[in-house]
């Protein structure tokens, strides 16, 4: 063969194979992508994707959200919780759905749900009116008020003792507010501290470097059951305010709000839920075995009886 034959040979091959890819190309960029399905909407969609679903726990909110003695997330939050991710594995038809646990705090919740790392967030977090803005919110499941946890011997009554004493709270939270507030508003010159957490709060209150714990007040008789002698702290001060406690989902996405909203919804309708409720606040609960004796009050009976999403002004 001459030299210009197996050129022209060699042009030919090349020819053809550049002739097969580009038309390979042509054919994927015709192909269809996968499309998302509409009905599901991003979230649903985002744990369909990864077969995986992301759920934001708090690691000391004794008795909805918190480590057992085997660092297990256990609580009524947690319960409540299980309850959607079988009705996901359900509307996904997916048995084998990885949950992925995420500690979460009262400072970084909103940002880890908004961007992702968490696809829902079961702890205790108020539903308040201007957090839509950010996120939205399922049906309520509890409803709480501002209160008082202090030694039994302090002498602390109520909000007005507090006055020139030092006290600590959560970060972040309404009852962070409402003690600047005061502060602001009644001149009551409290020294003021911010713990990251229930746990590290409660420490603090123990260690004497502060007169009193103010937060929730489910969530100070859970802290109360965490003490040496539990019968040492008294829990007080007349009720400020009534937050209501919801699940937090990303805004703008109402096939999954709806799904979470669903189940709790029908847990409260058929009664399910105050078997639940009757586990976690009057029966002896890890750590310590300990009773929070705290009957389900009048407030919450009602919500129970006629679910709701609406916040808190």
């Amino acid at each position: 063969m001459s030299r210009q034959a197996a050129t022209a040979v060699s042009i030919a091959s090349i020819a053809s194979i550049v002739s097969t890819v580009f038309s390979a190309v042509v054919l994927l960029a015709a192909a269809p992508a996968r499309a998302a399905d509409p009905a599901l909407g991003p979230t649903l969609q985002k744990i369909k994707e990864g077969n995986l679903i992301a759920i934001g726990h708090r690691t000391s909110s004794i008795p909805f959200s918190y480590y057992d003695e085997n660092q297990k997330v256990i609580g009524y939050s947690q319960d409540l919780c299980q309850k959607v991710i079988d009705q996901v594995k359900l509307k996904l038809n997916a048995p084998s759905l990885e949950v992925r646990m995420v500690p979460v705090t009262a400072q970084n919740r909103t940002p880890l749900l908004q961007n992702g790392t968490i696809d829902l967030e079961c702890g205790v977090t108020s539903n308040l009116k201007n957090r839509w803005q950010q996120v939205s919110f399922a049906t309520n499941f509890f409803v709480a008020s501002s209160r008082i946890l202090t030694r039994r011997d302090s002498g602390i009554k109520d909000f007005a003792d507090l006055a020139g004493k030092a006290v600590v709270t959560n970060a972040g939270t309404t009852s962070e507010q409402l003690l600047r507030n005061l502060n602001e508003h009644r001149k009551m010159n409290m020294q003021l501290q911010s713990a990251k957490d229930y746990g590290e709060a409660f420490l603090i209150l123990q260690s004497g470097r502060v007169a009193a714990y103010v937060m929730d007040d489910v969530l100070l008789a859970g802290a109360r059951t965490t003490a040496q002698k539990p019968g040492d702290w008294l829990l007080t001060g007349t009720p400020f305010g009534a937050e209501p406690y919801a699940f937090m989902v990303r805004k703008d996405d109402p096939q999954f709000k709806q799904l979470v909203d669903a189940t709790l919804s029908e847990l409260m309708k058929n009664g399910e839920i105050k078997k639940m409720y009757a586990k976690w606040f009057t029966f002896p609960i890890p750590p310590k075995n300990v009773s929070f004796n705290f009957p389900m009050s009048e407030t919450v009976s009602r919500l129970y009886a006629t679910p709701t999403d609406k916040p808190m002004d």
